[in-house]
């Protein structure tokens, strides 16, 4: 291609100016000498040309193809129904078609889901970054192939930032329906033992204006309702632990609904005891009997009754009434009346003395029975006649003492029992041989009941503590009264704090603390789910997980520690995942409890056409009387970008220079003789003029 250059040996504005004073000069000479003059103004011409100093410049161009965006909708509402089928058959009939448009280069970009839970579809934001490199000028147009249900549309076609046109593809199809559940009040906490409310709403399009409701708590059915489309309701339930209380609220689904992922919303409810209310009974007082009342006072959570058994009932020294400033023991209000209310009974070194009628302990066995727990925390009263094991007790004591108190220096150990149990498992300083702890000095010799193992041992490994269960109840029994001497710091001391409160959260059925537990949490990194089961047995069984569309995959477990097995995975969905184990039931939720993308799941045309037209391009449904057609692709220079079975894509000529030839004309001999001529004939014609006048 050749062109025409000028790089001006003096700036424009003077050679303007000097243009202009010699047009002037050409002028008047005309006037006064005639056509004589003509050839002064052509000197000044080519004077003023040679100044311009002109070029020839011939480029040698490239053509380059124009760019058409193929943006392919990869979110969670393009999962649902036939939409995948028909993105993949319409994606590739395009790449097809592309290819014989010589002059236009496709570029496909796939936008998947969203990997960090609830920032919707973005289609427009992924198209931006995708074409950061491209000229907006070789932008031939853009197709997006989705639902329709984006998220990022710009406000106007100005604010898109693009000039070529816009061609939406929409999948699925005019008559879906579907049915969804919308929570309108969830609480995210509860009060244990007593009901919450939560309200919720069941939306349709296509339904039959009723639905079944089924709630679920911790993957127990409690019931089945029916209430009507389109209007609130009201269910309520009761919070029976502490920590998370799954709900599920899950409607039927209708015949040929686009989807159920969304028919299920869960609702994760955090159980919080209003106050633990626990009863600590002291024999004699004796140094440890403040540790048990520190260590109960300090958490805020904990409504402690202490009584401490100052004056048996057989004790006459004479002390006159009227001197005595002790209140008496309400046994019958305690034992009878409010021991439903107490979560926890505590008997620090109490010995029989006739405080306690036997109908009194016959509550207490009925109240562990029932759900209760009760610790007994033995010194050496619990070896005489007057122990405990000899009362109504005996039923549901861990342990029975054969009559021996041994008291000298010992290293309380985890057995291998311990070792794997949640209460003293991994014990500050338990894995060091021995313990890094201090000595305890005294421990009640006894014989552990047949069918239970103690967690920890103490002298000529005997048993220190053990736990068992009692149908709906929990007993611990701690034969030794030196724990006091961990928290004394006496030969550096020891974990009391962590053994005593695990030991009383155990006890009061804190969740984490069960023998036998499965859970799992996402971790914080995308979607990685990790998962725990906690197990009194050498090897754990792989863990079943059940995604939110009922796909099933099987998890091996790795030990990390005894007594405890953990592994990870990556879920593909986002919604709740129901994980089982034996008889063991957990769940979790990835992502929101209810995701943006489910939220409204029908395909739509309207959403983008206002900037799609705006561009001078078209919005149209890929499905027509239940077959899919894909739009011809067309170049158009001029006129419509789209018709009844065509879309149109604008080029633009853009090339690129691949080489430069510059051919100078106003400077060097050849102009310099140019001018000279010039000037010479100027100088014989004016001169012969001049004689012949």
């Amino acid at each position: 291609m050749l062109s025409l250059s000028f790089t001006p040996l003096l700036p424009w504005p003077v050679l303007a100016g000097l243009g202009v004073v010699a047009a002037l000069l050409a002028g008047f000479a005309l006037y006064a000498r005639g056509r004589v003059a003509a050839l002064r103004a052509l000197v000044l011409a080519l004077v003023l040309a040679a100044l311009a100093n002109p070029s020839l410049v011939r480029e040698d161009r490239e053509p380059v193809k124009d760019v058409a965006a193929i943006v392919v909708d990869r979110s969670g509402s393009q999962s649902l129904g036939d939409r995948p089928a028909m993105t993949d058959q319409v994606r590739a009939e395009l790449e097809r078609r592309f290819g014989s448009l010589a002059s236009v280069e496709p570029r496909f970009i796939d936008v998947p889901d969203s990997r960090g839970g609830d920032d919707g579809t973005k289609l427009f934001t992924a198209l931006g970054q995708a074409l950061a490199d491209v000229p907006p000028e070789r932008l031939a147009g853009v197709v997006m192939l989705t639902d329709g249900v984006v998220h990022d549309i710009p406000a106007s076609a100005a604010a898109l930032g693009i000039k070529a046109p816009l061609h939406v593809l929409v999948t699925g199809h005019p008559d879906e329906r579907d049915r969804q559940i919308k929570l309108i009040e969830a609480p995210r906490f509860g009060i244990v033992g007593r009901d919450l409310t939560v309200r919720a709403e069941v939306m349709e399009r296509g339904g039959t204006g009723n639905a079944t409701v089924i709630v679920r708590r911790d993957g127990v059915e409690l019931g089945r309702r029916a209430f009507p489309t389109g209007q609130p309701f009201s269910l309520t339930t009761r919070i029976e632990h502490g920590g998370p209380n799954v709900l599920e609220i899950e409607v039927e689904p209708l015949p040929g609904e686009l989807t159920t992922v969304n028919n299920r919303a869960v609702l994760p409810i955090e159980g919080i005891r209003e106050k633990l209310r626990v009863l600590l009974v002291s024999g004699e007082p004796h140094q440890g009997e403040r540790t048990w009342r520190n260590l109960l006072k300090s958490d805020a959570n904990v409504d402690l009754v202490h009584f401490t058994i100052l004056r048996p009932p057989e004790k006459q020294d004479g002390t006159p009434i009227s001197e005595l400033s002790l209140i008496a023991f309400p046994t019958r209000e305690l034992f009878v009346q409010k021991i439903k209310d107490f979560d926890l009974i505590v008997f620090d070194r109490y010995a029989n003395q006739s405080v306690l009628p036997s109908a009194y302990f016959d509550n207490i066995v009925r109240y562990v029975k029932e759900g209760g727990a009760l610790l007994v925390a033995a010194g050496p009263e619990f070896a005489s006649a007057a122990s405990l094991a000899r009362t109504r007790l005996a039923s549901i004591l861990p342990g029975d003492p054969n009559g021996r108190v041994v008291e000298r220096p010992y290293k309380a150990k985890l057995t291998q029992t311990g070792a794997r149990h949640p209460v003293t498992r991994a014990l500050p300083g338990s894995d060091a041989n021995p313990p890094a702890w201090g000595d305890w000095l005294r421990i009640v010799s006894s014989q552990t009941r047949a069918g239970l193992q103690p967690i920890l041992s103490g002298a000529d490994d005997q048993p220190l503590l053990t736990l068992s269960r009692e149908e709906k109840g929990r007993v611990a029994l701690l034969l030794s009264d030196h724990a006091w001497l961990w928290a004394r710091g006496y030969q550096e001391g020891g974990p009391y704090l962590d053994l005593l409160r695990r030991l009383g959260h155990w006890l009061m059925k804190e969740p984490a603390l069960e023998e036998e537990a499965l859970r799992a949490q996402t971790t914080g990194r995308g979607r990685e789910v990790r998962i725990e089961r906690q197990t009194m047995a050498d090897t754990a069984e792989p863990v079943t997980v059940t995604g939110p569309t009922g796909k099933e995959r099987r998890i091996d477990l790795a030990t990390a520690e005894p007594g405890l097995f953990t592994a990870t995975f990556e879920a593909e969905e986002l919604g709740l995942y129901t994980l089982r184990s034996g008889a063991l039931t957990a769940f979790v939720s990835v992502g929101p409890a209810n995701p943006r993308e489910l939220t409204d799941v029908f395909s739509d045309t309207e959403r983008l056409r206002t900037v799609a037209e705006a561009t001078g391009g078209s919005v149209r449904r890929l499905s027509e009387n239940g077959t899919t057609v894909v739009p011809r692709l067309q170049s158009v220079r001029g006129g419509r970008l789209s018709g009844g079975d065509w879309i149109g894509f604008r080029p633009s000529d853009s090339a690129v220079i691949r080489g430069v030839e510059v051919y100078p004309l106003g400077i060097g001999l050849a102009a310099l003789a140019l001018i000279a001529a010039a000037l010479l004939a100027m100088w014989l014609v004016e001169g012969r003029r001049g004689q012949a006048a």
